[in-house]
């Protein structure tokens, strides 16, 4: 039996409203490496988005190699497997391949097509067992830009989305070449793209596909793979069948996010058989909604703050985030300031405000509130409103995804 750790979406630099979220980083990292070192794990797949952006601060990129040895160092014998997602620039993630093998890390890219054919060999990762022998491998696939994908003008005669197609296409191809080089061995998939039917977080993933493609279907997967491990949606979640899955991200990214359960997936693989189980790890940093549940009037943000009970000589690092529901009934034009006013005598940070709307709010297709900041709507909900402001009726799904095209373009 090999024990596979999987896991995705460190978006390290990231800043959420304005605070570094380098202190939680550290402190999950720990959690990691401790439980590497408990669960005796053979392989670690980091199925993209490594960092926030595809320029990362250089603290960013010393964070993650810092991580990278203290790995290493805890678990020598341990493969890991890194590849690259659509906030990594994959260049500059593979660049210091050469020196990362020898610590038996592997980093893979885009596909390559050198003369047309592709280079498969690459992105085929080998994970031996305690003995030392190989027992599985890796087909390690990163986010599928336009450039990875087959030539997409021969697959417009088929039926369903030429995207779609590419994608399958893509793993049928890698896996075609790289059948001699698996000898028969139990292999796991990882991917970095939005499977049809997962739970995304609203402002903290992006539509990504190519083409104006939001998702593929789970079946693009090869069916003989044992496991799938995923990335790009920060919910840990199985999609389509329970051997695709999401690890989720590490730490909540996003306001959204508030009542995800983070951590990581440990795959037990005997033989070809893998059995899944989630691993929790514990917030750094209280990520709180107040009130738990409903609303509250602006009059008593105070008295909720107060009942935290928190030191008040909190370092900034360690202070909670703050999410707030406030009431719209006696909301001024200025509550804003007035949340800001009240929540500085406080050890928090508030990162979200969400007014409570109308019941019939959206089907007055109200668009243009003075107290609701455009900042605090997802943006397919205002288009969908103008459209159907605009011409009586709701959008339809060719409408969805020229927009989504021009938001991911934007």
């Amino acid at each position: 039996m090999i024990r596979i750790l999987h896991t995705a979406d460190w978006h390290l630099g990231q800043m959420l409203r304005g605070f570094s979220r380098e202190h939680e980083h550290r402190r999950v990292f720990e959690g990691l490496e401790a439980i590497v070192v408990e669960h005796d794990v053979d392989a670690l797949i980091i199925a993209g988005d490594v960092f926030e952006n595809q320029n990362p601060s250089g603290e960013a990129q010393r964070l993650f190699y810092d991580t990278l040895v203290r790995l290493s160092r805890a678990r020598p014998r341990m493969t890991t497997v890194i590849v690259a997602g659509n906030h990594d620039a994959a260049g500059r993630l593979e660049a210091p391949r050469p020196l990362l093998e020898a610590f038996n890390i592997r980093v893979v890219g885009n596909v390559r097509r050198p003369n047309g054919r592709i280079e498969a060999s690459r992105h085929c990762v080998p994970i031996t067992d305690e003995t030392g022998a190989v027992a599985a491998h890796v087909l390690a696939v990163s986010y599928p830009t336009a450039a990875c994908l087959p030539n997409l003008t021969r697959l417009d005669g088929e039926a369903g989305s030429p995207i779609v197609a590419g994608v399958r296409s893509l793993y049928s191809e890698l896996l075609d070449t790289l059948r001699p080089q698996m000898d028969g061995l139990p292999f796991i998939a990882t991917g970095h793209l939005h499977v049809a039917g997962g739970i995304e977080s609203e402002g903290a993933e992006r539509r990504i596909l190519v083409g104006g493609q939001h998702a593929v279907p789970h079946d693009v997967f090869p069916v003989e793979a044992s496991y799938v491990a995923l990335g790009h949606l920060h919910k840990a979640q199985a999609v389509g069948r329970d051997s695709v899955r999401y690890s989720g991200s590490l730490i909540p990214l996003s306001a959204t996010e508030q009542p995800y359960h983070h951590g990581v997936t440990l795959v037990k693989l005997d033989g070809a058989q893998a059995v899944s189980e989630d691993i929790p790890i514990s917030r750094p940093v209280p990520f709180l909604r107040l009130p738990e549940a409903g609303d509250m009037h602006l009059n008593e943000l105070g008295d909720y703050l107060s009942a935290l009970d928190l030191q008040p000589d909190l370092a900034m690092d360690e202070r909670p985030f703050v999410q707030i529901r406030i009431a719209r009934e006696g909301l001024s034009p200025g509550f804003r300031e007035e949340i800001d006013r009240i929540a500085e005598s406080f050890p928090v940070r508030i990162v979200d405000v969400r007014v409570t709307a109308m019941p019939d709010e959206l089907n007055k297709a109200v668009i243009a509130d003075p107290l609701i900041r455009l900042a605090d709507r997802d943006p397919e909900d205002v288009f969908k409103l103008a459209f159907e402001r605009a011409f009586g009726v709701a959008p339809e799904a060719a409408h969805l995804e020229v927009f989504h095209r021009a938001r991911a373009e934007a």
